[in-house]
């Protein structure tokens, strides 16, 4: 795991000052502690920051190919490195070092951007080719592994693994794009497809960049997709008996590491069955670790403790307070971008645990996006069900003036908050459910705004390109479509940028066997019934696990990695939650009416309504542009 960093010249190639590189790569030093490195030529440069996995002694970078033809800078790591090596060994390929990264200059050569799709891992990457002058970058299937660039005035490309990497360059214009602001109010993070920067863009996931000396900047070209078109055939216990392989190669081949290596564990079905697996593949205890909360009502370290005693795995465990509100500003220095996943405090915390005994952590992220393990995957297809059978020109009047004049009753048992649900069936399936997956719906965030933001606005909404991924979605059905939007956006914009950034920050390598690019297309293609069944969502997944995990832990309501913070707003941080609409930074951008701010904080410490997630976004907001020096 690493950090890379690059200047590419489009039209004159000038020459790239090597300090500017180096500023680039000391912004990210946390992503790469155990070396640094640069190289330059005309037009060109490349950086490099290394944290050592694979090949700890060898594979320094950046790497030139054994014909010094190409150079590389790499983040991440390929699974299958080894079984390419010995394939490009028998086509007359040399090798001088044990790791991944040689073998990735091997396969451009032979292959070039058709090398992606024999790549099976987690990376982003940058070639440039001295032959044919070009500038090669690309990023994994899932985006597990971040990528922004960037056109400066001199008429070059920046890249980098981190925007703090891009504001490290003088020429960076830091100008706020009111539309990003617009899709963080609505998702909690600023989606793949904008950046927070005006100018900045993001590598979207399962995309590449071939870049040219005296060309245009070109648009990514696509070059991995999962459908949810196709359906498996067969009987439910051969589709379990793949599916056990599956995760089994999936979970071994992320056990590869030349550095100590342990898994997080929350005693959920996810991390639990990684672990089991990660315990039947090894020798020796598996090294686990996992996060509480002094809230009991939140807190799941019982179920961790259960899973780490029946796998006897070496098990660490630590509690989060309120007092860790203090780190809100390290938080907000660790994403650049305001990212407002408040479980996004408890991962960092994991990872600092695990940091301490090992350098790789296994996950279990990604079972809910493709087996369908949300509890919005079972409402959006039962509501899908009842939009069939009641036309939207009868169901828009009816429902949603019923859901206009319905309390939303956070105080009420989960059964009677209908009102969520009214308005979502008075819309599309796409309407409905980029509701269901969104932290602040159209009419608040409309409410929040002052009227010189809304003309900065304009027409734009923030569910437009969610709605729109949705419609043109490779699927079957709207639980086909829910899935597929929570793979290509929810996935890379939202929990893989945390943990991303939160392992990184603390120079761990965080994988994620579970998203193994065949296991999430085994899953797309399975039965509806096979992952939703019965109101039982990872239906298949939770029955092939029944041969490791008790049922308690199978079939326990899911809870997710909560963090308090609604009660941390009414206790120790109501201070805080009264002064957001009063924080400096916030304050001044004007974009915000500061007096429906003040009544809803209001409104939520004295436990009327539930604004949490609202206040937190809006505090996260603030820290992160201080840190980029808006004001």
């Amino acid at each position: 795991m690493c950090g890379i960093a690059g200047i590419f010249h489009l039209t004159t190639p000038k020459p790239v000052d090597p300090a500017r590189l180096e500023r680039m790569c000391t912004a990210m030093a946390h992503r790469g502690p155990d070396g640094q490195g640069t190289w330059t030529a005309p037009g060109v440069g490349l950086g490099h920051l290394r944290l050592s996995i694979i090949d700890v002694a060898g594979s320094p970078q950046p790497m030139a190919s054994t014909d010094g033809r190409a150079m590389l800078v790499f983040n991440g790591e390929i699974y299958n490195f080894r079984e390419l090596r010995e394939e490009l060994r028998g086509g007359g390929a040399e090798f001088h070092t044990d790791g991944d990264s040689e073998v990735i200059l091997a396969a451009w050569q032979r292959w070039g951007p058709d090398c992606l799709p024999r790549l099976h891992g987690m990376f982003a990457f940058a070639i440039y080719d001295l032959g044919q002058r070009t500038l090669f970058l690309a990023r994994d299937r899932m985006g597990v592994k971040p990528l922004f660039y960037a056109p400066l005035s001199d008429g070059s490309i920046a890249f980098a693994s981190e925007l703090k990497g891009l504001t490290a360059h003088p020429l960076l214009r830091r100008e706020i794009d009111p539309l990003a602001v617009e899709d963080y109010l609505a998702w909690g993070y600023v989606p793949d497809h904008r950046s927070i920067l005006q100018g900045v863009h993001k590598l979207p996931a399962g995309h590449s960049l071939l870049l040219r000396h005296d060309a245009p900047l070109p648009a990514p070209v696509q070059w991995w997709d999962v459908s949810f078109a196709e359906r498996r055939q067969g009987r439910a216990a051969d589709l379990e008996a793949e599916l056990l392989h599956l995760l089994r190669q999936a979970v071994t081949s992320r056990m590869v590491s030349d550095v100590p290596l342990g898994a997080f564990l929350s005693g959920g079905v996810d991390s639990s069955s990684v672990v089991a697996l990660m315990a039947e593949a090894s020798g020796s205890p598996v090294k686990t670790c996992s996060i509480g909360f002094d809230v009991s009502a939140l807190d799941e370290t019982s179920y961790a403790e259960q899973i780490a005693r029946r796998f006897a795995t070496d098990h660490r465990a630590r509690t989060v307070s309120p007092d860790d509100f203090e780190h809100v500003e390290t938080l907000a220095a660790m994403f650049d971008e305001p990212f407002a996943d408040a479980s996004a405090l408890p991962t960092w915390r994991v990872c600092q645990l695990a940091r301490e005994t090992v350098t790789v952590a296994l996950s279990g992220d990604g079972a809910d996006e493709a087996f369908a393990g949300y509890r919005r995957h079972k409402f959006q297809h039962g509501e899908d069900r009842v939009r069939g059978l009641m036309p939207q020109a009868l169901r828009g009047p009816l429902l949603g003036g019923l859901g206009a004049i319905y309390p939303k009753a956070d105080w009420a048992p989960r059964p009677l908050r209908a009102k969520a649900t009214l308005l979502a069936l008075t819309g599309t399936s796409e309407q409905g459910y980029a509701r269901a997956i969104g932290v602040l719906p159209p009419e608040l965030r409309q409410s929040l705004y002052s009227v010189e933001f809304l003309r900065l606005r304009g027409d734009y909404r923030a569910e437009q390109p969610f709605e729109e991924l949705m419609r043109r979605a490779p699927a079957r059905s709207g639980l086909d479509r829910a899935q597929y939007a929570d793979i290509k956006f929810w996935l890379p914009g939202d929990i893989l940028t945390k943990v991303d950034r939160t392992s990184m920050a603390v120079s761990l390598e965080a994988r994620e066997p579970l998203l193994d690019h065949r296991l999430v297309e085994f899953a797309a293609a399975l039965p509806e019934a096979l992952r939703l069944k019965r109101g039982e969502g990872k239906w298949l997944l939770k029955k092939t696990m029944q041969r490791y995990l008790p049922d308690e832990i199978l079939y326990r309501q899911k809870q997710g990695f909560v963090t308090p913070i609604a009660q941390w707003f009414r206790g120790p941080l109501a201070s805080a939650a009264r002064g957001i609409g009063a924080s400096t930074a916030l304050a001044r951008t004007g974009w915000f009416d500061s007096r429906v701010l003040a009544d809803m904080a209001e409104a939520h410490i004295a436990g009327r309504a539930d604004h949490s997630r609202m206040l937190w976004q809006l505090l996260m907001l603030d820290k992160s542009l201080a840190q980029l020096g808006i004001s």
